[in-house]
C-alpha cells in the first residue's frame, strides 16, 4: 500500500510518525494478523527492502470501507521497511508469501494516531486491512533460473547471437497468465543476446539445451519496468516464463554430419552429379517427426549436388558410401528457411535427417565387371551371336535378393547380342570362358531404368549380378541365321523340289533344311526356334509372297543384299 502525500482522488495509507508515548484509546497494543489463505508453496516471502505489489481493502472495525485498491483497478506498489507505509503495514507485510491473504488489524499508534487523516480517518482509529500479496522483488534481484527437465543428450547450448525457437507460458508471480505461445500454436522465434528480447529473457535462455525445460523468473527491471506493457503486464511486475527450447542454430552454422556408420568396404564415394537412392527419417531438432521414406515403402531417388534437393541435403549426401548411414543436421538457411513448408516444417526450423544410402550411380557409368574366377584353360570366349547358358544371383546394392537361377535348378539361356537381357548383363557376359565367374554391377540406365520391374526391381536401382558361365554354343557370323558347313550343292533348288514341279513348297523347304542340319551339312543360329528361323528364311525367298519359291525367285545370300536366309 503506497502512500502519496498529495491530496488526490484516491486515498492510501499515509506515513505518519507517531510518538511512542502518544495516547491510544484502544486495547490493541500491536498489529494482529489472521491468515485467511496460505499457498501450498511459498514462492517467495517479503523481506525488509523488498518491493511489493498487493491488493487491499481498508475498513474500520464496524466494517465500513474507507479505501480499496480494487476500486482503482490497480495494485498498490511500494518498498517495504523504508517508511513509505504506516508502521503497522510495514510490519504486517514482512514474511508474507506471494498469493497469501491475511486480515491485518492495526492499532492507532501504528496507523494514523491521534491526528487521524483529514476527514477520512478519525483520530485514534483501529484500521482493518484485507491484504492479498501478488508480487515481491528486490532491486538486487537478477534473473532466476530453475531447470526442471534436462535432456539426456545435450550436444549444444544456447549462446549469444544464436537463433532459437521455443514455446513458453508467461505468468505474473501470482500465476496470472498474460501470454502463451502454445495458445497461438506456434513457437516464438528470435535471436538471443542481441537485444531482440527483454533483458531477462535474453539472459534466461543462455545455456539452454534443446529439449530443456526451465522456469525463468525476472524482476521488472529486466522485464517491462515501471510502465508494464500497457495491457496485460502491470507496472513493476515480476515475470515468470515456463520455457521449453525446441530448436537452436546460428547463421554461421553449416551442415553437420554425425552418427556415421560406414561399411567396411567402400570402393566409391558419391560426387556431385551422381543419382542416389536413399531412405530417410526426417525430424525437427526436438525429435518431432515430419517425414519418412520408410512409411511410403520406397526410397527417395534424386541427383545430388545439382539443386534437386534442399541445399543442406545436397551437401550432406556428397562423399557417402553405398550402405552408409549418417545423421545430417541442416540449419534453416540451408533447409526450408524462414517460411518452412507451411505444414509440417515450421519456419526457421533446424532439420535432422537419419539417412541410409541404398545405392548411387552416375549417368556416365558403364557396367562394372570383376572376374572372380577364371579357369586355367579357356579355348573359346563368348562373343555376339553365341548361345550361352549361365547361372546368376541378382541383388540390389544393399544385398537385397532379387532373383537366382539356382532357385529354379536350371541355367538362364540367351543369345548374346539379341537383346534378350539388359544391356549391362550383355556387357558382363562378353569375352567370358566356360567355368568363369564374374561380379557385374549394372547401373539403371543399362538395367531396368527409372521404372524398374513392378514388385521386383525398384526404379533407378543399381543391380549386382554374380554369374557363372556353364556352357556356350558358338553363334553364326553376324547377319546369318543359317550357314553351310560344306560346299553348297549346285543343284540346291532341284534337291529341295522333291515333287519336281519347279516350285518349292514350305514343307519341302523345311524338311530339306532340317535334314541338312541333322546330317551336319548346315547349322542354324543357336538359341532360337529353328522352325521360326526356317519360316523366316522361306519368307525371304518367296519374293512375291504367293506361298512358294520358284527358280527365278531363289537366290543364295552371296548373290544379294544381306538378310537372314540362305
Amino acid at each position: 500500500m503506497v502512500l502519496h502525500l498529495q491530496k488526490a482522488a484516491y486515498f492510501a495509507v499515509l506515513v505518519v510518525v507517531v510518538a511512542s508515548n502518544a495516547p491510544v484509546s484502544s486495547s490493541l497494543d500491536d498489529i494482529a494478523i489472521e491468515k485467511t489463505f496460505v499457498p501450498e508453496e511459498c514462492v517467495r516471502a517479503v523481506k525488509v527492502g523488498d518491493y511489493v505489489r498487493y491488493h487491499y481493502i481498508g475498513t474500520f472495525p464496524d466494517g465500513k470501507k474507507f479505501d480499496s485498491s480494487y476500486d482503482r483497478g490497480s495494485t498498490y506498489n511500494v518498498f517495504v521497511g523504508k517508511k513509505q507505509l504506516i508502521e503497522g503495514m510495514d510490519k504486517a507485510l514482512v514474511g508474507m508469501c506471494v498469493n497469501e491473504r491475511q486480515l491485518v488489524k492495526i492499532p492507532p499508534h501504528l496507523a494514523y494516531g491521534k491526528q487521524g487523516y483529514a476527514d477520512l480517518i478519525p483520530p485514534d482509529s483501529i484500521l482493518h486491512f484485507d491484504v492479498l500479496l501478488l508480487d515481491v522483488w528486490n532491486p538486487e534481484d537478477g534473473v532466476q533460473i530453475k531447470t526442471y527437465h534436462t535432456p539426456s543428450v545435450c550436444s549444444r547450448k544456447v549462446e549469444v547471437s544464436d537463433y532459437v525457437r521455443y514455446h513458453y507460458n508467461g505468468t505474473l508471480l501470482d500465476g496470472t497468465l498474460f501470454d502463451s505461445s502454445h495458445t497461438r500454436m506456434r513457437t516464438y522465434n528470435t535471436y538471443v543476446g542481441i537485444g531482440w528480447l527483454i533483458a531477462g529473457m535474453d539472459q534466461g535462455l543462455l545455456g539452454m539445451c534443446v529439449g530443456e525445460k526451465r522456469i525463468i523468473t525476472m524482476p521488472p527491471s529486466l522485464g517491462y519496468g515501471e510502465n508494464g506493457d500497457g495491457s496485460d503486464i502491470p507496472a513493476q511486475a515480476s515475470l515468470v516464463f515456463d520455457v521449453v527450447l525446441l530448436d537452436l542454430h546460428n547463421t554461421k552454422d553449416g551442415v553437420a554430419i554425425s552418427n556415421q556408420v560406414v561399411p567396411e568396404s567402400c570402393v566409391r564415394k558419391s560426387v556431385s552429379g551422381d543419382f542416389m537412392r536413399y531412405h530417410y527419417n526426417g525430424s525437427l531438432l526436438d525429435g518431432t517427426f515430419f517425414d519418412s521414406s520408410y512409411t511410403r515403402n520406397r526410397t527417395y531417388d534424386t541427383y545430388v549436388g545439382m539443386g534437386y534437393v534442399i541445399a543442406g541435403m545436397d551437401e550432406g549426401l556428397i562423399g557417402v558410401c553405398i550402405g552408409e548411414r549418417r545423421t545430417i543436421t541442416i540449419p534453416p538457411h540451408l533447409g526450408y528457411g524462414e517460411e518452412g513448408t507451411g505444414s509440417k516444417i515450421p519456419g526457421s526450423a533446424v532439420l535432422v535427417f537419419d539417412v541410409h544410402v541404398i545405392d548411387f550411380h552416375n549417368p556416365s557409368d558403364d557396367a562394372e565387371v570383376t572376374v572372380t574366377f577364371k579357369p586355367e584353360v579357356c579355348e573359346k570366349q563368348t562373343k555376339k551371336g553365341d548361345f550361352v547358358k549361365y547361372h546368376y544371383n541378382a541383388t540390389l546394392m544393399d544385398g537385397t535378393l532379387i532373383d537366382s537361377t539356382h532357385s529354379y535348378g536350371k541355367t538362364y539361356n540367351i543369345v548374346l547380342g539379341a537383346n534378350q537381357v539388359v544391356p549391362g548383363m550383355e556387357s558382363g557376359l562378353m569375352d567370358m570362358c566356360v567355368g568363369e565367374r564374374r561380379h557385374v554391377i549394372v547401373p539403371p540406365h543399362l538395367g531396368y531404368g527409372e521404372r524398374g520391374v513392378t514388385n521386383e526391381v525398384p526404379g533407378s536401382a543399381v543391380l549386382v549380378f554374380d554369374i557363372e558361365l556353364e556352357d556356350m554354343e558358338e553363334g553364326l557370323p553376324e547377319g546369318y541365321m543359317f550357314i553351310w558347313n560344306d560346299d553348297v550343292s549346285p543343284d540346291l533348288f532341284t534337291e529341295m523340289d522333291m515333287d519336281h514341279n519347279e516350285e518349292v513348297e514350305p514343307s519341302e523347304f523345311t524338311d530339306y533344311i532340317i535334314r541338312q542340319v541333322n546330317e551336319g551339312k548346315g547349322r542354324l543360329a543357336p538359341g532360337f526356334d529353328p522352325y521360326r528361323i526356317i519360316e523366316n528364311m522361306f519368307s525371304n525367298q518367296d519374293r512375291n509372297g504367293d506361298g512358294k519359291i520358284t527358280l527365278a525367285e531363289f537366290k543364295l545370300k552371296a548373290d544379294e543384299a544381306a538378310h537372314d536366309e540362305l
